[in-house]
């Protein structure tokens, strides 16, 4: 479907006298469920509300940006003048929880001034989805503001209501259900919102590229509203757009999860012509930095279903020491006893085998030798590079990072981002940035609670790198409950066997389900969710459908009717579970095998912590 733009009618976008001397204006989503207002307020400011079948969710907020040396673009400023428009068009992401998208929106663009000589200009710009309504600032072109430094953003989420809420603050933190008017600032994004009898409301951020990051603080004196609070300060050159806040809406948090495209939607197209090169993939990591031990993990990932080997941190020296070169490979690795490298070698034999090359390399040495490194990997055969400790949060750094997935992208080398970065949507623009940490992951091995608050809070806003587990002891589930964590936490690089080592396998027959599970996806669904609870994920990669069910604290048994599977046709379940009511860690997984079709209803019968996952095939 191509994208279409037009005059859309008053039932999409309103715009009427009111009272006072200003202008109110008004855009719905296309199927209605959506409504954005924007107005002059009373004291000259401009305020916006969003609502949802009808409900008020966000009332009389404030927008405005303030300005270094300049006053501030959040009154005294009148309408000139208001543009409606529409866009629908369908696109196919290159590694995706589904292989389409519907991009398709209302919009109204708002353009303001101001009462100095000469005027400076501000445009606003609406977007009502289906799936909830975005706002940006546009400063245009103009002599009066020709450069500027954005010192805070005024944007405002004021809720009707001390609803429920899940903050975090950092980006690899313990959430913590919490009443709105308690969160604290520096409050990460997306934030989860549940008001009492729903819906269910999440406030993000997306096409963040070269703008300071947006985090949320509480407005001190006004109950129930959180603020845009700017990383640092944001010289711009007009004209100059900043990117998008963002307002998901959903009937469940399931739903929530199944929308999530949305913040990809408010990003650019893809910009690279020849996607071929970009393939995901299960990768293990090899820590004796040996090539003894590169090549064990190549065995272990071709006999395994796994497509790369990942050399972590140290192969080119201690990555906290800017003295270390990861234009060398250090040879001296045989102090420590594990073995010389010959990364060479490494490569080859896993291009023998069909096993690609991943490196890691810290920021201190990104920094100062990307350039040279990018080519010279690439030279290598390398298939792509796992970004240490990046800097984030200002606009330097977060422009830095993003042209540094860019320069990735043009020697055709994918990129994994850690560890504070969390996404807003860009790989939609360059796909060959293909999975991030900014999650608290098994590296922590956080408890299943945290595992059930994830998928629907840092799951919304793109792929979650949370490298899972099996043979390690410390790990804080079942194994079932790691079984599953492969389909419900979204990654095209997805990392197994995080803390293990090929020596460990010895022949489980459960791990089948790890060697056939993909990591990309054509349809996801969420059967059953509640935050903190349980969620059960249903997603499809051809004709075959993959169940992961996570569960938390106490045992559970939920119900899995398997509705999405295509009519009148036979299909096998393979069902790996706890394996005993109990299911401590060291339980091993139980396995069966039946017959079922659409009509079926599965149980997932899970130990406290534990957890369930499914393959299901055609006959």
């Amino acid at each position: 479907m191509k994208p279409s733009w037009s005059t859309i009618t008053a039932a999409a976008v309103c715009l009427f006298p009111v009272a006072r001397p200003a202008a109110a204006a008004e855009v719905k989503s296309p199927d209605g469920n959506v409504a954005i207002t924007f107005d002059i307020a009373p004291d000259g400011g401009m305020v916006y509300g969003v609502s949802y079948r009808g409900q008020p969710i966000l009332a009389d907020s404030r927008l405005g940006l303030s300005l270094e040396d300049a006053p501030a673009l959040d009154a005294g400023l009148k309408i000139v003048s208001a543009t409606a428009g529409s866009h629908d068009e369908t696109w196919r992401p290159v590694c995706g929880e589904r292989s389409e998208i519907r991009d398709h929106y209302n919009r109204l663009d708002v353009d303001l001034q101001d009462g100095r000589s000469p005027p400076r200009r501000l445009r606003l710009t609406f977007r009502a989805y289906d799936e909830g309504a975005a706002l940006c600032y546009t400063l245009p072109e103009q002599d009066a503001l020709k450069e500027c430094v954005i010192s805070a953003e005024g944007t405002e989420f004021h809720f009707t209501g001390n609803h429920t809420a899940w903050p975090v603050y950092s980006a690899q933190g313990i959430y913590a259900e919490t009443p709105l008017d308690d969160i604290k600032p520096d409050c990460e994004r997306p934030l989860v919102v549940q008001p009492d009898g729903g819906p269910c409301v999440a406030i993000g951020e997306a096409r963040l590229v070269d703008f300071a990051r947006m985090r949320l603080a509480p407005v001190k004196d006004r109950p129930h509203t959180l603020r845009s609070m700017l990383a640092g300060t944001a010289k711009v050159t007009t004209p100059y757009t900043t990117p998008w806040r963002v307002v998901m809406l959903a009937d469940t948090p399931g739903q929530l999860v199944e929308r999530n495209y949305l913040l990809m939607n408010l990003n650019d197209p893809c910009a690279i012509t020849d996607t071929s090169w970009i393939k995901p993939g299960k990768v293990i990591r090899e820590v004796t930095l040996s090539t003894a031990g590169g090549k064990a993990c190549i065995d272990f990932a071709a006999k395994m279903g796994l497509q790369y080997v990942e050399y972590d941190a140290g192969w080119y020296g201690p990555e906290g020491d800017a003295a270390s070169d990861a234009r060398t490979v250090r040879r001296d690795v045989t102090k420590a006893g594990k073995g010389d490298l010959d990364l060479q070698e490494v490569i080859r034999y896993g291009q023998q085998r069909g096993i690609g090359i991943l490196l890691y390399v810290n920021r201190r040495h990104l920094e100062t030798q990307l350039d040279e490194i990018l080519p010279l990997y690439r030279q290598w055969g390398v298939k792509g590079v796992k970004y240490g400790f990046v800097q984030v949060g200002n606009q330097q750094w977060t422009t830095w990072l993003h042209e540094a997935v860019r320069k990735a992208a043009a020697h055709r080398l994918m990129v994994d981002i850690h560890d504070e970065y969390r996404p807003t949507g860009y790989s939609r623009t360059y796909p060959n940035l293909m999975t991030q940490e900014g999650i608290r992951g098994n590296e922590c091995m956080p408890p299943a609670e945290h595992n059930l608050i994830l998928p629907f809070t840092r799951g919304l806003c793109g792929a979650g790198d949370y490298t899972v587990c099996w043979y390690n002891d410390r790990i804080q589930t079942t194994r079932a409950h790691q079984l599953g964590a492969s389909v419900v936490f979204f990654s095209p690089l997805q990392f197994l066997y995080w803390y293990d080592r090929p020596q460990q396998y010895q022949g489980e027959p459960e791990l089948d389900f790890f060697k056939q599970v993909p990591t990309v996806w054509d349809e996801t669904r969420v059967v059953q969710g509640r935050i903190g609870q349980y969620a059960v994920f249903a997603r499809r990669s051809g004709r075959q459908w993959f169940v992961g069910s996570l569960n938390a604290v106490e045992r559970r048994q939920l119900s899995i009717p398997l509705s999405f599977l295509e009519p009148a046709t036979k299909y096998r379940a393979e069902i790996y579970g706890d394996g005993s009511p109990e299911g401590d860690a060291s339980t091993k997984v139980s396995i069966r095998r039946l017959p079922v079709d659409s009509t079926t209803v599965l149980t997932a019968d899970m130990a406290a912590n534990g957890g369930q996952a499914i393959r299901i095939v055609p006959e």
